[in-house]
C-alpha cells in the first residue's frame, strides 16, 4: 500500500471518529440547522439531507397550539436549540429561555439579543449578562455574538458552552465578512467556535471549516434557495469537505513567485 493510500485511510478514520462536545453531549454532525423562514413540512427533509443533529427554533413557533407546532415536525433524536429571538436585553432573553424549557425544549439555549432592528447586530454586553444568569439557572448556553476576543473570553468565563460569532449580518448571505476576527477566536478560544449568521453558500461554509471552526449554523441560505433539501445536502458535503481539509492540513501559500510541482530539470534536450 502506498503512503498516499495510507494517509487517505487515516483521514477517513479520523473523520468517522471526529466529534465535538457541547454541554456534555457529543455531536458528529458539524452542521447546525436553522428552521426559520421555511415551511414546517420541509423540516424533516431538511434535517435528513443536512444530516443535522441539532436544530434551532424560535420559541414563538412552539408556544401555541392554535396553529401548527414546530416540535411536532422535528424527529425526537434531534437536539433542540431554542433561541431568544426578539429579546432586546438580558432580562428578556432569560425569560424566553425559561419559557422554552417549560415548553419541553430542554436546557440548550441560543442567546440572541438585538436592540437594533436595521442591522440586527448582537448586543455583546447584554449577551454576557444573559449568559451569566442562564448558566446559574442550569442552561447550556450558546451565545450569538459579534466576534471580539475580549467578549469571547468574558463569555467563556461566564460559562458559555461555545461562542457563535457572526460571519456577516444575519440573513444577508454575504459570507465571511468578519473572517479575520473569527480566525482570532479559533486560535485563542478553547470552547467550540460555531460560525453563525451570514453564511450564504456551501463554499463559504467550507472556507469557515478550513479555518478551524467547530461547526456552522445556517438558515437563510437554505430557506431562500430554490431547492431546500438539495441545498441542505450541499452544505453538509461542503462542511465535511472543509473539516477534512482542516484535519489534513492545508498546503502552504506562496505570496510571491511560483513553485513548480514537477522538476524543471531532466528534459529531453538536457
Amino acid at each position: 500500500m502506498t503512503n498516499n493510500a495510507k494517509e487517505k485511510i487515516n483521514i477517513e478514520i479520523s473523520n468517522q471518529n471526529d466529534s465535538f462536545t457541547i454541554g456534555g453531549k457529543e455531536f458528529h454532525s458539524r452542521f447546525i440547522l436553522g428552521s426559520g423562514k421555511y415551511s414546517l413540512n420541509l423540516i424533516k427533509a431538511a434535517i435528513e439531507n443536512a444530516k443535522a443533529e441539532m436544530i434551532t427554533l424560535a420559541v414563538r413557533r412552539a408556544n401555541t397550539k392554535e396553529q401548527e407546532n414546530i416540535l411536532d415536525y422535528i424527529p425526537k433524536n434531534i437536539t433542540l436549540l431554542p433561541n431568544t429571538s426578539g429579546a432586546r436585553n438580558a432580562k428578556e432573553a432569560v425569560r424566553i429561555a425559561k419559557i422554552a424549557r417549560e415548553l419541553g425544549c430542554g436546557d440548550f439555549v441560543k442567546v440572541e439579543i438585538m436592540r437594533d432592528s436595521k442591522y440586527l447586530l448582537p448586543d455583546n454586553l447584554e449577551t454576557i449578562k444573559a449568559t451569566k444568569e442562564l448558566v446559574k439557572e442550569g442552561f447550556i448556553v450558546l451565545p450569538y455574538m459579534y466576534p471580539d476576543l475580549y467578549v469571547a473570553r468574558d463569555l467563556v468565563e461566564a460559562g458559555a458552552a461555545c461562542v457563535m460569532p457572526l460571519a456577516s449580518p444575519i440573513g444577508s448571505n454575504k459570507g465571511l465578512s468578519t473572517k479575520d476576527f473569527i480566525q482570532i477566536l479559533v486560535d485563542e478560544i478553547e470552547v467550540p467556535i460555531i460560525v453563525d449568521a451570514g453564511i450564504g453558500a456551501p463554499s463559504q461554509a467550507c472556507e469557515a471549516m478550513e479555518m478551524g471552526a467547530t461547526a456552522i449554523m445556517a438558515n437563510t441560505a437554505l430557506a431562500t434557495s430554490q431547492n431546500l433539501p438539495l441545498m441542505a445536502s450541499a452544505f453538509n458535503k461542503a462542511i465535511e469537505a472543509g473539516r477534512s481539509a482542516y484535519l489534513a492540513g492545508l498546503g502552504r501559500v506562496i505570496t510571491r513567485g511560483a513553485s513548480s510541482s514537477d522538476p524543471l530539470t531532466g528534459f529531453l534536450r538536457d
